[in-house]
């Protein structure tokens, strides 16, 4: 089975998201288990935004044409991208509307109402909301979609381009904490000039790599500078009493994260999510043996069993259906991806212990009824720690750095999937690199090393002397 064919059964057989059947292409429906592990993730990223001051907003869906339009480089970039709304019943609207591709413009024109002093800043919005783009590649469910339905975008307004600078690196460490408590592995680039966010000053991306060896960009962060503020008379006075326009900055996240966490820790099997965000972190199944008393006996302790480890704070559930087989069963949740499972039979009842099996390690060990909690909470840190390990070590044994061309298709040959080459700035040694060996550049490295710093590197395409490092891979 192809890493194609699995996601799209594990997204089916785990009924988590169903894509394609919707009749208008790109968009897909989120089921209720799915819709769960998207609220815990979601979750996940709103406790670190709360935490560090960012405060939840909400903004209309349609944007006017002419607000869209003011910010020239932004329009350029999305314009071929855009869903318009044109009549309202039967009437054509006097301004068409665009349903959002990103809110950049119309907060920013709200902004201008709202921000006018240096004591109101920094200020930190996000919203988790449906962005829309007119996708024109095959579209893909959850990695590719018209719909955007789970996106994250913050954006934050500063006093000068110091502090703006400081909120692009507290957003990379919130992406970073973000990706290492899902345990996806990821590498951390500046986009080059001509692959930024449209009106941005720069832009920075967190990339990882799928299970076929592609890369997937799952987050991205952008110094936009001053340029929508001119646009839209965001001004301020600054602590010196003088006037200018604010900084800001914008940072977004979408399902790529959930697809990500699905393919990242998933096997044969189905799922392998994460104990912090999994719809069910403990499922209770009975094995029913003897006789009826005996089997109605097993079923009422695991019902309560349920009850009492909801109230010790997991997410559990007991699986009390008598029409299937406790094997029926374990086939099923192991789909599901549930971290740990419980079988709970006469034997156990007997010896005062709970037989707990790990879905990560499919291993099984017993546990006293009296430490189960403690237990369980144990074991769900374990489960997180193994599976952010086991994706880090998958992940770096498929990069590779190389200072010449012949190693670079070494590399390739030996299934790298991405591969960092000495560069000496110039785009054409970029294009060079990408149209011979069928890559896309993803950046360039947020630190320049010190052998590049000392002028020992050269660029392998020019020979010039290097300047950094460009990453390169095949991508979604």
């Amino acid at each position: 089975m192809t890493f194609s064919e699995w996601f799209d059964w594990v997204l089916r057989e785990a009924e988590l998201y169903d894509y394609g059947r919707y009749p208008v292409k790109g968009f897909g429906v989120w089921m209720p288990y799915g819709f769960k592990l998207r609220k815990h993730v979601i979750d996940l990223m709103r406790s670190l935004l709360d935490s560090t001051g960012h405060e939840e907003i909400l903004l209309p869906l349609l944007i006017p044409e002419d607000l869209l339009a003011k910010e020239s480089e932004h329009v350029r970039g999305f314009e071929d991208q855009v869903f318009w709304v044109t009549h309202g019943g039967l009437d054509p609207l006097e301004v068409k509307l665009a349903l959002r591709p990103t809110s950049e413009t119309s907060l920013t024109y709200m902004e201008s109402f709202w921000i006018k002093s240096y004591k109101q800043l920094p200020k930190k919005y996000y919203q988790v909301v449906s962005i829309f783009r007119y996708e024109t590649k095959a579209t893909r469910a959850m990695l590719r979609v018209r719909e955007v339905s789970t996106f994250k975008e913050a954006h934050t307004v500063h006093e000068d381009f110091r502090d703006s600078e400081r909120q692009v690196s507290e957003a990379v460490g919130i992406y970073s904490k973000f990706f290492d408590l899902l345990g996806i592995p990821y590498v951390v680039s500046r986009r080059p000039d001509w692959d930024k966010f449209p009106g941005a000053l720069y832009t920075i991306a967190f990339d990882t790599l799928m299970p076929d060896g592609r890369a997937l960009q799952i987050g991205t962060v952008h110094n936009l500078g001053q340029n929508f503020t001119k646009v839209f008379e965001v001004k301020i006075q600054r602590r010196d009493e003088s006037i200018d326009y604010a900084w800001q900055t914008s940072y977004g996240i979408s399902e790529r994260v959930i697809a990500t966490v699905i393919s990242t820790h998933g096997d044969e099997k189905g799922l392998v999510l994460p104990f912090k965000v999994a719809p069910t972190q403990v499922v209770v199944v009975p094995i029913p043996a003897g006789g009826d008393e005996e089997k109605k006996k097993v079923f009422l302790e695991a019902g309560r069993l349920s009850e009492r480890l909801e109230n010790e704070g997991f997410r559990a559930y007991a699986d009390l259906d008598e029409e299937k087989t406790p094997s029926e069963k374990f086939v099923y949740w192991e789909l599901k991806g549930v971290p740990l499972r419980i079988d709970l039979g006469p034997r156990e009842l007997s010896e005062g212990k709970a037989t707990v099996f790990r879905r990560d390690t499919l291993s099984r060990l017993k546990v006293p009824m009296n430490e189960l909690p403690e237990v369980l909470r144990r074991l769900g840190e374990e489960i997180d720690a193994n599976l952010s390990r086991r994706a880090w070590e998958v992940f770096k044994s498929r990069v590779a750095e190389v200072s010449d061309l012949k190693a670079l298709e070494e590399a390739l040959k030996e299934r790298k999937c991405l591969v960092e080459i000495p560069w000496c700035g110039s785009k054409g040694c970029v294009d060079y690199v990408t149209s011979k060996y069928g890559l896309e550049a993803l950046g360039t490295p947020l630190k320049v090393r010190e052998d590049v710093r000392n002028g020992e590197l050269r660029c392998p395409v020019c020979g010039g002397r290097a300047v950094t490092h460009m990453r390169y891979a095949r991508k979604y």
